[in-house]
């Protein structure tokens, strides 16, 4: 059975953005009594601190809560809400609440014990098993799952431009290999190993959604502060701003950035220099095979690289071609025989360019593409069933393999695109609105987090987002510093082969910063992804490393909770050596030798380095880098690298330097 639950929007906290909003709440509810699905049959409080119970009635009415020999009672407030406080228990079970007023509502088999929420994007989402993923032997962990104790919660997707107190919810269910399947795999094992060790119930509360960045979960008033996001928070309190008015001013934006870079583009002469004509000989430019990542094409960051391809077509043209080039991160211009056929702004979009019937020729012709990069690796990056030419008649010419390139002297000065495209979801604030704020102030023990993926492409920005995300959410319950503990970034993507800058490995030195606040902790997953799916399957060992995060920082128990994290390095002659926490008993798998260390110079050019552990440090060099300046280790999407402690557990990536990233300025 579904239940639903409304009360007035109303911002949860005081401040500039509820100003804005007491015109447009809708009256006081009237009527019964009301409890939200969060206090019901089966449900888990928090054992040791207040337990916070509301609900919805006639304003003026008087509720009386009566739960495990405790009587509150309340008036429901002119809003038509309600709230008594219960006094802390010890964890038990089970009990009955009373709810009565003009109307009673008796609750069921309620345990207290330790309640967690999960929240984040699809690795967090990602169920036992579904149509579009599964975990590691599913089948048997679903037959396994019979844990009466473990209650499980799991919140409807929704979207709300303002802060709501209605959720959708099937309710608090026992886990059991019925109600286990749909569930997050990662907080399931979480949930298990406490339940396995601690030997009290424990609660778990889902909110999740694929895809979403980590903006769209934080509050407007967060937001409101960061002056990236105020334009946007600002016109989402209006009452009309409508979805289809946030796309019209997404699309505004990327106009702007698209001109303005064709302008600059022209200014610096790029498309003046005669590369893009026929005539112009290109033998000495660089073969190439494409589709390919823009970092193998040589090309740096916010450098400009012209790909070039002659065509043989055998007949006299009878219409126009459709000129695929598949997607390019981030901006093009694209010429066919010397003349421009299209110019787009887009991380994503799919290059699609009409060239006219009269600039085709019978025999050679020639394909010029200007790309530019502002801040992503890819470049011209699809699948090469995506580069082609489709003539009138529909017959199709395959263009993926052998290109030429050069980069342009020249080098932009550019912001990132503009965040987006706008959709229900993909909005800031809305899911923190809609799936977060009608979970407060229900009492627990703490926070799981795994997201990032999103935000990847802006990850010197999500070293600011994500702290204040951490921050405000402990504000908007109230409750201190509770735990936020929090997945890493699994690898993902081909293997590295070389040194090199990379979104994901900033995204996660991101993710580490935040473990400078209290009381949060990091489950490093470095070494159990998947190349080929960004949704590894290996869920068991995320929910364990999580699990011995709280075991050891929440509950006191003696358990190694983190694998080597990097603390200083000390730099003598050519040789650096690095200092860790949590390193007893340094190694390798089987003794294997010591990979994923590179170093550099004044010159910040990075090279493979030897290195060795001598007890709980490690020593690296380089024969090309005689005098270092710089150590990183496991620096990519899915990097090489074979440090562990004793515990069996991975070091975290990392760098020693702070020189500026590929993705510093993007937004």
């Amino acid at each position: 059975m579904t239940f639903t639950f409304t009360i007035p929007h109303v911002f949860l906290t005081a401040g500039f953005l509820l100003a804005g909003l007491e015109n447009a709440s809708p009256p006081a509810p009237t009527g019964p009594i009301t409890l939200p699905p969060l206090f019901g049959d089966h449900m888990v409080l928090q054992r040791d601190i207040p337990i916070p119970i509301w609900g919805n009635g006639s304003p003026g009415a008087v509720v009386k809560v009566e739960f495990a020999g405790q009587t509150k009672s309340s008036e429901v407030q002119a809003d038509g809400t309600w709230r008594v406080t219960l006094e802390p228990m010890p964890a038990g079970g089970p009990f009955d609440l009373i709810v009565s007023g003009d109307n009673t509502i008796e609750v069921s088999d309620i345990m207290i014990g330790e309640v967690w929420l999960g929240s984040g994007q699809s690795n967090m989402e990602m169920p036992l098993k579904s149509n579009w993923a599964r975990v590691l032997r599913c089948e048997e962990e679903i037959a396994a799952a019979d844990y009466p104790n473990i209650r499980l919660f799991q919140v409807e997707h929704a979207a709300a431009d303002r802060p709501s107190r209605h959720i959708t919810s099937n309710g608090w269910l026992p886990c059991s290999s019925a109600t286990v399947t749909d569930f997050s795999a990662a907080m399931y094992f979480f949930g298990r190993e406490l339940n396995n060790r601690l030997g009290i119930p424990v609660g778990l509360i889902q909110t999740t959604w694929s895809g979403t960045p980590i903006e769209n979960w934080m509050s407007g008033d967060a937001l409101f502060n960061d002056p990236e996001f105020r334009e946007i928070v600002l016109n989402m309190t209006q009452e009309n701003f409508t979805l289809e008015q946030f796309q019209a001013l997404y699309e505004s934006k990327v106009d702007a950035w698209r001109e303005a870079l064709r302008r600059q583009v022209s200014g610096l002469g790029a498309d003046t220099r005669g590369w893009q004509v026929p005539e112009y000989d290109a033998e000495d430019w660089t073969p190439v095979e494409l589709p390919r990542e823009r970092e193998e094409t040589g090309s740096g960051l916010r450098q400009m690289v012209w790909l070039r391809k002659e065509v043989e077509l055998a007949e006299e043209p009878t219409g126009d071609i459709i000129l695929s080039l598949g997607p390019i991160h981030d901006f093009d211009i694209t010429w066919f025989n010397g003349k421009e056929v299209g110019c787009t702004a887009g991380r994503r979009l799919i290059r699609n360019y009409s060239v006219p019937e009269d600039l085709i020729r019978p025999g050679r012709n020639v394909i010029t593409v200007l790309a530019l990069n502002i801040g992503h690796r890819n470049g011209l990056y699809g699948e090469p069933r995506q580069l082609h030419l489709k003539t009138a008649a529909g017959e199709t010419l395959p263009l993926a393999g052998s290109w030429k390139y050069r980069i342009d002297p020249a080098e932009a000065d550019a912001a990132s695109l503009p965040a987006g495209p706008p959709s229900r979801a993909n909005r800031p604030t809305v899911i923190f609105n809609a799936q977060i704020a009608p979970l407060v102030p229900y009492g627990m023990r703490g926070m799981l987090w795994y997201q990032g993926e999103a935000n990847a492409d802006r990850a010197y920005q999500y070293r600011r987002l994500f702290t204040t995300l951490i921050t405000d959410w402990r504000a908007q319950w109230a409750q201190g510093d509770f735990p936020f503990l929090f997945v890493q970034l699994a690898n993902w993507q081909r293997r590295q082969t070389r040194p090199t800058d990379d979104e994901w490995a900033e995204l996660r030195e991101a993710q580490q910063m935040a473990l400078s606040l209290p009381n949060t902790g990091m489950a490093v997953a470095i070494d159990i992804g998947d190349a080929d799916d960004i949704h590894p399957r290996n869920k068991q060992e995320v929910g364990r490393r999580l699990a011995l995060d709280a075991l050891h920082k929440v509950y006191g128990i003696d358990v190694p909770c983190s694998g080597p994290i990097f603390r200083a390095m000390h730099i003598d002659s050519d040789q650096v050596r690095l200092s860790f926490d949590h390193a007893e008993r340094l190694s390798t798998p089987e003794g294997e030798p010591l990979q994923g260390f590179a170093v550099a110079g004044e010159d910040r050019e990075f090279h493979w380095a030897d290195a060795r552990i001598e007890g709980e440090s490690v020593v690296v060099n380089s024969p090309n880098v005689p005098r270092p300046l710089a150590v990183r280790y496991a620096w990519a999407a899915n990097p090489i690298g074979n440090l562990y402690n004793g515990a069996a557990l991975p070091a975290a990536p990392f760098r020693t330097d702070t020189w500026p990233g590929i993705t510093v300025g993007n937004r």
